[in-house]
């Protein structure tokens, strides 16, 4: 009998050499946070940190060393020979009782949205939302529905028809001079994050509230933020707004005044 205690894989017909991690990976619990990296430096590192070992904490119970972090991310972008790129820290606990093991991954730096985004309402609601985890099978599944029919984006609808968040983005409206997050079950972006820091910094106004899908229509512009920046909303299913408001204008002058952090 074959010895299993390493388990054998094959891709695509051929044997592929393993390491314990693989099945970790290919099981699908753990969380993760992503950013764009420009000269080894990040917009929002306190915030990625707090966010990984937050999840860390409510998935395998126990903390996740921010030192630790910082390190992996160096380690990640000197072995890559870079200081431009995309990166992902991934958290998962390979066994139980072991400590979280992180992967990095690095690939080239993405810039900003250059055109408004055109968003498709589908009947879907993220998992455990408030956690980036890394089971996207459903995000990635209406994403690429909504692509076909020409859309640049999905915007997840609970079954009550409240509006939650981007697949991979958040939403928020403009309501004359105030910004308007909807208060459903989503993840908080850092990007989100860090623009509600400037708008408090600044004295702007934001709220957070129930927004309707069928009453999307009575807002004066919308806009969708991740780890790119953030991007003007042209439409929603049929209903269009304009991208070129104030507001809109000032936000993204915001994002571009948030400084960037060492990492």
């Amino acid at each position: 009998m074959a010895d299993l205690s390493t388990p054998y894989v094959q891709v695509n017909g051929r044997a592929a050499d393993t390491d314990p991690m693989f099945t970790t990976l290919m099981g699908g619990y753990g969380h993760m946070t992503a950013m764009q990296i420009r000269d080894g430096r990040v917009r929002g590192l306190d915030l990625h940190v707090t966010r990984l070992d937050t999840a860390t904490r409510e998935l395998f119970g126990e903390g996740l060393d921010g030192a630790l972090v910082r390190e992996r991310i160096r380690q990640g972008l000197a072995g890559a020979g870079t200081g431009d790129a995309s990166l992902r820290v991934y958290v998962y606990a390979p066994d139980p009782g072991a400590g979280p093991e992180t992967t990095v991954v690095v690939r080239p730096p993405a810039p900003e949205p250059s055109a408004p985004q055109s968003l498709l309402s589908v009947p879907y609601l993220r998992p455990q939302a408030h956690l980036k985890h890394v089971g996207v099978f459903g995000q990635a599944y209406h994403l690429r529905r909504v692509a076909a029919r020409g859309f640049d984006e999905a915007l997840l609808v609970g079954p009550d028809g409240a509006v939650a968040e981007g697949a991979i983005t958040n939403v928020g409206f403009l309501d004359g001079d105030t910004v308007v997050w909807p208060d459903a079950p989503a993840l908080d972006g850092i990007t989100m994050l860090l623009l509600r820091r400037e708008l408090d910094r600044t004295g702007l106004r934001w709220r957070q509230q129930p927004v309707a899908l069928d009453e999307v229509a009575r807002f004066d512009a919308a806009f969708v933020s991740n780890s790119l920046g953030i991007a003007p909303v042209s439409r929603i299913d049929d209903v269009r707004f304009a991208t070129g408001t104030e507001l809109l204008g000032q936000l993204k002058r915001l994002y571009a005044r948030v400084p960037w952090d060492v990492v």
